[in-house]
């Protein structure tokens, strides 16, 4: 199962949204119920956001909740910082994961760290939502993909949906965490639909993985962008290969056990992810699975994700750069 409810609560009732829809219901959902909750960020208010994920919430909040910055991501970091241990929920929205590194100090020193040093005595529940991937000719500086900097740093957690349903369950645990959370959002599948549950207390707990559909010979493990790709390849090669596909939704803390669960079952592995191949999170969920279910594998596993270089401007380039499903294709190909 992927979704969580109280007692009591029902998750049956459903209405169609796009991933930039359920991210705002999420957002609005929390701060209609804590008012502790507020957003702060670049354009985040009168201009609802880059990409329009926070349109209308300033008119429903007001600038005290819904707070415009300056550009200087160190700085509104820090206040977020120092807002979470002073008992509000920030939540920060970083218009470009790319622009992470520029609030390095207050995420690694700071956010990651703060309720260590003091020995579990205070929290820290800041989340913080950007944006990442390429497809839009936006060039090296705004098209990487850095989750999993931040899924490998002690102290904080990271997730990356895939679906619109499982968007706004992770946003609402995110923001009801008393940990930090990085939310990485792909800017291309903004418009992607699919049905999420009303209810304002559905969520989906941080560190569950969602098979989101079943199979028998493959198990493809997807995130974000890839889900869909690798859903839509499973459909049109159901004559070829029985594929599993599974959106990894949490990528710290990691949800072994499902993973492992699966390969038990298909024997085969596949990981797409928008990311470099080295030293990510194609590299944890390989040997996670490697680690816990070694002897149910019937062939070694293949990652699917960039190369190691950057995102290029040319449309050309960078279609060949980023994954596609006919690169997960490949992999199941050789597999099967």
């Amino acid at each position: 199962m992927s979704t969580e409810s109280r007692p009591g609560d029902s998750i049956d009732q459903t209405e169609t949204m796009t991933m930039r829809e359920a991210i705002r219901a999420a957002l609005r959902e929390e701060m209609q119920d804590d008012e502790n909750v507020f957003i702060m960020g670049e354009d985040v208010g009168e201009f609802g956001g880059v990409f329009s994920v926070t349109d209308g919430l300033v008119d429903e909040f007001g600038e005290n909740r819904v707070r415009d910055t300056p550009i200087s991501e160190a700085g509104f970091t820090g206040a977020g910082v120092g807002a979470a241990a002073t008992g509000m929920r920030p939540v920060v929205e970083i218009m470009f994961s790319d622009f992470l590194g520029v609030a390095s100090e207050q995420i690694i020193n700071q956010m990651a760290k703060m309720r260590y040093m003091f020995g579990g005595k205070t929290e820290m529940p800041i989340t913080v939502r950007t944006t990442e991937g390429g497809g839009m000719g936006a060039a090296s500086q705004h098209s990487g993909t850095l989750h999993t900097w931040f899924a490998h740093f002690p102290g904080l957690l990271a997730v990356a949906p895939g679906t619109p349903r499982a968007a706004k369950g992770l946003l609402k645990s995110a923001v009801r965490s008393d940990d930090p959370v990085f939310f990485f959002e792909n800017k291309m599948i903004y418009e992607q639909e699919g049905e999420v549950p009303t209810d304002p207390n559905y969520t989906v707990p941080l560190g569950q993985a969602s098979v989101e559909r079943e199979g028998e010979d493959v198990t493809v493990v997807a995130t974000q962008r890839m889900v869909g790709e690798s859903l839509d390849l499973a459909e049109e090669m159901a004559g070829q290969a029985s594929i599993e596909v599974i959106d990894l939704q949490s990528l710290y803390p990691l949800d072994t056990d499902t993973l492992v669960e699966s390969v038990e079952k298909t024997g085969r592995l596949v990981v797409a992810d928008e990311s470099p191949l080295s030293y990510g999170t194609h590299a944890e969920v390989m040997a996670r699975v490697m680690e816990d279910g070694f002897y149910s594998l019937d062939a070694p596993p293949m990652r699917v994700g960039v190369a190691d270089t950057h995102i290029p401007f040319s449309p050309t380039l960078e279609q060949e750069v980023i994954p596609s499903a006919e690169d997960v294709r490949s992999a199941v190909e050789k597999l099967v």
